[in-house]
Formats: structure tokens, sequence, C-alpha cells
């Protein structure tokens, strides 16, 4: 009876991998990983195009790599994939003579000129100006990224309103110092002094880790079974404090749980929700959301875009993870990539890093409003 309530529980859907076009039941990693690569250049194209417009002039053509002509000035947008000598590791094996090449649905042409190819990475959309040279290379003269996708105005609140971002308590180390902070947070957001501020708190946004690396039990996968028969793992108790700190929290505001490296979840991105399981005595209010990873969100009428911290949000480049699949594990998604985002987010954070840091960014040169989305064939 257990092992059939427990198939029950894990056939509801919270483990179901959203967005990939395939019927239910259908899902699996037999695809080929190019199909992300073209319906990310297929989404993304018309916000490139638009820009590469604006930066050149609109008489600048946009063409595909079938329709080239030797030595014309022209622009072509494309997938960036970069020949890395000494791969695996983009982050070690960076080498003088890596080479870039442009991708789009039918052909690819390698690239050659002024640009630091230091800086870019595979699976970046991009359109550069130049022309075809004898060799048969393409010579870049500039080059520019989709830049901010366009946004939403924000609302004029009446009062203010706070979201409260908690990144990585991470339960079961420091000797307990983690327990002790945590615990303190959940005293202070209801204390009766403090009574004003957390009256005013839309949300709290606990942004991945919140159960210890020093959990996962590693060792015990290569132990014998007879040593490890009797023995529980490391984060059984400490998952029980955490829905015990949960059920403190969701009792008076609605709190979203994001998974995070050193959670029980799926490695691959988009990261699936911690199953509610884990949680019996905080699921029983209906405050407490678990969500996937990378995480958005419209609180009070603000957009708002998080994970926790194994990506590096390329606003830039209008891709949250602009290196997915090549250097961060995803699901193989055919009909379109979940990780393009048509709408800037008012805020998007990356939590669980080193440092805390905080910055505007502006639309500079490609000052796209929300209407502009109606003349991109894109609707909110």
């Amino acid at each position: 009876p257990l092992i059939s309530m427990l198939h029950r529980i894990l056939r509801k859907g919270t483990y179901i991998i959203w967005g990939c076009g395939a019927p239910r039941g259908k899902h699996g990693f037999s695809r080929q990983y190019s199909h992300i690569y073209a319906t990310r250049l297929i989404q993304m194209r018309p916000f490139l195009e638009n820009r590469a417009q604006q930066h050149w002039g609109r008489g600048v053509g946009v063409k595909k790599l079938c329709e080239l002509q030797s030595r014309e000035k022209c622009c072509l947008a494309g997938t960036l994939f970069k020949s890395m000598q000494l791969q695996p590791s983009i982050l070690k094996y960076i080498h003088p003579d890596d080479e870039l090449v442009l991708e789009d649905e039918l052909q690819r042409i390698k690239l050659k000129g002024t640009i630091d190819v230091s800086k870019l990475v595979t699976g970046t959309v991009l359109a550069v100006f130049g022309s075809v040279r004898d060799d048969g290379k393409f010579l870049m003269e500039d080059h520019c990224f989709a830049d901010l996708a366009p946004q939403k105005p924000a609302p004029l609140l009446d009062t203010d309103r706070f979201l409260l971002l908690v990144s990585g308590p991470g339960l079961g180390g420091g000797g307990g110092e983690r327990l002790l902070g945590t615990q303190l947070l959940v005293d202070v957001l209801g204390d009766e002094g403090e009574h004003y501020s957390a009256a005013h708190v839309s949300r709290v946004i606990l942004a991945g880790n919140p159960l210890s690396h020093s959990t996962q039990s590693r060792d015990s996968i290569n132990k014998a079974k007879y040593l490890t028969k009797k023995t529980q793992a490391d984060s059984v108790e400490v998952t029980k404090m955490l829905d015990e700190i949960l059920l403190q929290l969701s009792a008076s505001m609605p709190v979203d749980v994001m998974p995070g490296k050193f959670d029980p979840t799926n490695y691959t991105l988009p990261q699936q929700p911690l199953h509610p399981c884990m949680f019996p005595l905080a699921t029983a209010y209906s405050m407490l959301q678990l969500v996937i990873k990378p995480y958005q969100a419209t609180i009070d009428g603000v957009r708002f875009l998080g994970t926790s911290g194994q990506n590096q949000y390329g606003g830039s480049l209008g891709d949250p993870g602009p290196t997915i699949p090549d250097t961060l594990g995803c699901y193989p998604f055919c009909k379109t990539d979940p990780f393009f985002f048509p709408a800037c987010p008012h805020t998007a954070c990356l939590m669980n890093l080193p440092s805390l840091a905080c910055q505007s960014i502006s639309f500079s040169g490609f000052r796209a409003e929300y209407h502009d989305l109606e003349g991109l064939g894109l609707s909110l």
C-alpha cells in the first residue's frame, strides 16, 4: 500500500517536465539537442532583426547564410558555436586559437574579425555585420545582441510593498548557526515590533539551497548495502526542521520555495519543484508554493525572474541561460526554448552567490516598449 501511494503522489504531475511540447508520458532524453538551438533562434530572430536595424539602419538587409554573395555587405543572424580545442570546460580550457562559427537553420560559416573570442560562448544568438571574403569566412565589422526584451511598464503602488529573498539557508551545516539564523528571520517576521514591515511583505521567496551540501550523504553510495541498511540519510531530520520553518512562515504570508544545487531534485534545467511529500506540515497551507527554477512570477503587478545561481542571467543576450545545453544540463526540448522570455522582467535575481550586488539596467540602444510587442507579432 505504501508503494502504491507513493506512485500516486509521483504521478500527480509535480515532476512532469513542462514546456517540452511532447504528449504526456512521451518524455525522454532520446531527442537531439539541436532542436533547442533551432527554436531559440526562431524565437529570438524578430527581436534580433529589430535590434540590428536600429543599430545599423533600416536599409541593412538581414540575410540567411544561403543568400550570401561574395564581398556583399550584409547582416546575418544566427546561433554562435565556439570551437574550443581544449573543451570540455569552458572556464578552464580557453585557447587563443578558438574559432567562432555562426549557424542558422540551414548552414554554418566561420567568423573572423576584431572581436574578443574569449567573451563569447556557444549558444549565443547574435547578429553580425560584414561580408564574405575569398577564403569563405565572414569578416565581421560589427556585431550586436538581442539586448533586453520589451518590458511592460511597472504599476504605481499606493503603499510600500516588499519582496523578501532568502538566499541559501543551508540547513544542516555550519554547526547549528544556519538554523539559528533562519529561525531568527522567522521570529523577526512574526515579532510585534516589526508588524508594520511584515504586513507589507508581499511574498517570501526561498531561492534555493535550503539544505546544506553536507546533507547529501554521497559517501553512502560507495558503501556496501549491509553497512547502510539501518542508517538514515542526513537530510531526513534537516527536512523535518525545514518543514517546521515553512509551516511558521506560510501560516502568515505567501512563501515560494525554489530548488537549488544541493536540494533533492533533478540536476537538469528546468529544475522541478521539491516534492510536497517532503513537507507534510507546511503543504497544508495553500500559501506555500513549491516552484520550478528558473522561476518567474508577477507579484503586485511587478514581473520577477529568479534563479538559484547555476546559470548567469544574460540580459543583453536576451536569454537567462545562453550556455544551455552546452555547459548546463537541460531537458532536450523540441518545440520551444523555455529559457527565453519574450518580456523583460522588472527585477532579475541570481541567488546563492558569494557576495551581494545590485545593479540598475537601462534599455540602452534598444528602447523597446510594451506596445512594440504587437509589431513583432507577440503578446504577453
